[in-house]
């Protein structure tokens, strides 16, 4: 009698390679990906309303005022937590599109390498646009 999930040579295609068991794909880092972008899409939503609420806040306000807001560790650490975590988000999802769309090896690392020097000078503008804002803040409360 067959066994009903078929153990022939035959069913040999129902068999699971073990990188398909780790979740591994040709880059062998398909499922950490996945997860680690799914996880900064959920970062990424609670910090855009946190910074839309800030942003409705600072309408009106001077540019003294905004500075002071902005230089608050209320609103620069979310501020700066939500730089990290989009340019994150943003070298993750274009590394996977360069890993499934560009085919020539060399282009592939060089494309590689770009995202993620671009990914970096992003949060490193970022974060220095935000501790000049807090130094601009702490030189007007003193």
């Amino acid at each position: 009698m067959r066994h009903p999930l078929g153990h022939g040579a035959a069913d040999k295609r129902f068999n699971t390679p073990l990188k398909t068991i780790r979740g591994l794909g040709t880059a062998h880092e398909g499922t950490e990906h996945f997860i680690r972008q799914r996880l900064t899409a959920v970062a990424n939503a609670i910090l855009v309303i946190v910074l839309a609420i800030v942003a409705i806040a600072l309408s009106g306000k001077t540019y003294p005022e905004a500075v002071a807001m902005v230089g608050s560790p209320w609103v620069a650490v979310p501020l700066a937590l939500a730089f990290i975590s989009v340019a994150i988000h943003m070298k993750i999802g274009v590394q996977v599109v360069i890993e499934d769309y560009v085919h020539n090896d060399g282009a592939k690392v060089l494309l590689a390498l770009l995202n993620t020097f671009f990914a970096v000078a992003v949060v490193a503008t970022a974060l220095f646009a935000i501790v000049r804002i807090m130094l601009a803040a702490l030189a007007a409360g003193a």
